[in-house]
């Protein structure tokens, strides 16, 4: 893989740039002169000019290209700017104060092809009604069909999605060892970080106490999924938190799994009006009971998804940390492939 590009002859400034790029990750490619950074120039996914080098930089002549920054120690003065364009540069960073921007932008120039993941989020009617269980089916569905997929855990008090998969002794980074984290996540190291089983990988919560996620953590855990995973399966809590909510303004469908009784419908509905206040593409996922769909789904105003069916050994089955069996011909797995082709 191509490293990024650096052009300086300061050394104290490379010092600098070598550090913030270990902060990102990533190693240098490092050229004292314009003629000698000739063949990488195309290569870099990133080139980073010293403002000591930007007049030779600007002489040379470079072909134009995308991701070239001007970065300087002596602050961004009039001048820097004039040889930033001279440069055919996209901007200038100031350091120290563009240390932050700079990490950001070596670990964007390093992270492989965006995948442009979709979001779907899950959340239920009233409690116990089968939302992280349909949220568990609905990823081991996509990563079983090559999609890789990344499962949210964004209830703090749902006792762990982890568990529900019988993997809740797995090694891996859980919501604690996130949430301190600022700014950026990036998309490869998140997969390397969270624990994964073929293609999916999940973020659950540490046993024990738990926080609520800050919606700033929620929003880089899913700009990263977005960037690195072909699906994010958000499971939600009923109770709407600021991270949820994150959830909800990204997702591109959301399930709201029903109970078919009068106290079912009336608790969803109240969910309902919480959730269409942040997502507009809200479905119905009905479990059976007395009430037919065209009165569970008039009574709420949206449209039907599917039918989530009783299963009796299912429980047992999660219990003894075993998966539930998913393949098409199944009526669980063929509700999950037909939310999943929607």
């Amino acid at each position: 893989m191509n490293r990024p590009l650096v052009i300086t002859e300061d050394r104290e400034l490379l010092d600098d740039l070598v550090r913030i790029a270990a902060a990102a990750g990533t190693t240098l490619d490092v050229c004292d002169a314009p003629a000698h950074a000739r063949p990488f120039w195309n290569l870099a996914p990133l080139v980073v000019v010293g403002g000591d080098q930007a007049e030779a930089v600007a002489a040379a002549a470079p072909p134009a290209r995308d991701r070239v920054l001007v970065v300087t120690r002596q602050g961004a003065e009039p001048d820097v700017w004039r040889r930033c364009v001279a440069v055919g540069a996209q901007g200038v960073v100031d350091l120290p104060e563009g240390e932050r921007r700079l990490v950001e932008e070596f670990a964007d120039a390093m992270e492989p092809e965006p995948r442009s993941g979709e979001v779907i989020c899950v959340i239920g009617g009233r409690g116990g009604v089968g939302a992280s269980v349909l949220s568990a089916c609905l990823a081991l569905r996509a990563s079983a069909d090559g999609l890789r997929t990344l499962l949210v855990d964004a209830d703090p008090l749902g006792g762990g999605i982890d568990a529900l998969l019988g993997r809740e002794e797995s090694t891996g980074a859980r919501w604690a060892d996130l949430v301190s984290r600022e700014g950026r996540v990036g998309s490869s190291a998140l997969r390397a970080a969270l624990p994964s089983f073929g293609d999916l990988a999940v973020l659950s919560f540490h046993r024990g106490e738990v926080h609520a996620i800050p919606a700033q953590a929620m929003r880089s855990v899913l700009e990263a999924g977005q960037r690195g995973f072909d699906l994010v399966v958000a499971d939600l809590p009923r109770h709407l938190d600021p991270a949820a909510i994150e959830a909800l303004g990204r997702a591109d469908d959301t399930y709201l799994v029903v109970t078919a009784d009068v106290r079912g419908v009336l608790a969803a509905a109240q969910v309902l009006g919480e959730v269409s206040r942040h997502t507009a593409d809200v479905r119905a996922v009905i479990r059976p009971g007395v009430l037919d769909e065209e009165a569970v789904t008039g009574s709420l105003g949206i449209p039907l998804a599917g039918h989530l069916p009783d299963q009796p050994r299912l429980t047992a089955t999660l219990n003894r940390g075993e998966l539930p069996r998913l393949g098409p011909r199944t009526v669980l797995g063929g509700l999950c492939s037909s939310l999943l082709r929607s």
